[in-house]
């Protein structure tokens, strides 16, 4: 199957995938050092990702906040040529 630049689809590898475990992991140090948190990553709940300039993965994770559990949605784009890794987007899946 073909994939078509910009649509968004569920990522081929294993939800629980090192490399999605990972990016997920990086979102959540990022929106710590932004937001002067203290979320703890459990588990990746769902990874989705999007061919963009790069790949913008989608993830939706479970982090501890205070002792509770929640989920997140995040967005990390990658460019494994520019060894370039930046979070585009964190929120609390509520909002």
């Amino acid at each position: 199957m073909a994939t078509r630049l910009g649509g968004i689809f569920d990522s081929p590898s294993s939800q629980n995938s090192a490399e999605i475990e990972s990016l997920a992991r990086f979102a959540v140090d990022q929106h710590n050092t932004k937001q002067n948190s203290l979320l703890e990553f459990t588990r990746v709940v769902k990874a989705r990702e999007q061919v963009v300039a790069g790949t913008l993965h989608h993830l939706t994770l479970e982090a501890v906040d205070a002792g509770e559990k929640k989920i997140y949605e995040a967005q990390v784009w990658v460019k494994p040529w520019l060894n370039f890794k930046e979070l585009k987007d964190f929120k609390h899946a509520g909002e």
